[in-house]
């Protein structure tokens, strides 16, 4: 093919080069960075326990199943938890229900104290209790869950914990690692809202142009490939 033919396509190769150059170096440098991260890190294992080994046994658990159970209609299971020195029973059913273990009665929502305690035992780093906050909505990374403890502590890398308001269990635990990752994930799969939706239009249209702008470099070798012999010019 002559030099003109591959005019056009050298053209087209280098505005879609302009077009997603930013776009390509976010996706290589969120691959890097999300791949050099392990998991462990980004979800806090080193930073927190999810759960602690419960102290009771069942004989602990002294409340009349019986009665917590008719109270709460349809039942889909039932979990033997604890909360410090409280064993206390979840009951789950079209919504989740907390009892003490020992009485039997729904069980009351911790205070900052008791929050405090909590998020204590199950902390593993060497920070401080920087700030308690007890919100009606939680914040977008951990999915807007309602009526949250958020325990932030000074440390190194900003670690949250996030505890439910009734019952004290850890929700999840978050952390600036956990928000760099995001952060890079937002990039990689460019969706700036909300950072879930994978299959987005914009993802997707800029995928089909990297692959037009990789077909139409493809094309371009073949205008001076490197098995063609380069005539020699005379001296």
């Amino acid at each position: 093919m002559t030099k003109t033919a591959f005019k056009p396509i050298r053209k087209i190769h280098k505005w879609l080069g302009y077009l997603l150059a930013i776009q390509i170096f976010a996706w290589l440098l969120g691959g890097f960075v999300m791949s050099a991260i392990p998991l462990e890190k980004v979800h806090g294992k080193h930073l927190a326990h999810r759960q602690l080994d419960n102290p009771f046994k069942r004989a602990d658990y002294s409340a009349d199943l019986n009665l917590i159970t008719k109270s709460q209609g349809t039942l889909s299971s039932i979990a033997f938890k604890h909360m410090l020195d409280i064993p206390i029973i979840k009951v789950q059913g079209d919504n989740a229900a907390w009892f003490n273990g020992r009485t039997g009665e729904a069980l009351a929502a911790p205070n900052e104290t008791l929050i405090r305690k909590q998020a204590n035992a199950h902390y593993l780093g060497n920070g401080k209790i920087n700030a308690v906050q007890l919100l009606a909505k939680g914040p977008r990374e951990i999915g807007y869950i309602e009526n949250v403890w958020a325990v932030t502590y000074n440390d190194w890398c900003s670690t949250t914990l996030y505890l439910e308001a009734q019952s004290g269990q850890i929700i999840t635990v978050r952390s600036t690692i956990w928000r760099i990752f995001d952060f890079f994930w937002m990039l990689h799969i460019m969706d700036y809202d909300e950072r879930e939706d994978f299959n987005n239009p914009l993802l997707i249209s800029f995928s089909v142009v990297s692959v037009l702008f990789c077909l139409s470099g493809m094309f371009l070798l073949f205008q001076a490939p490197p098995w063609r012999k380069r005539r020699q010019k005379p001296a």
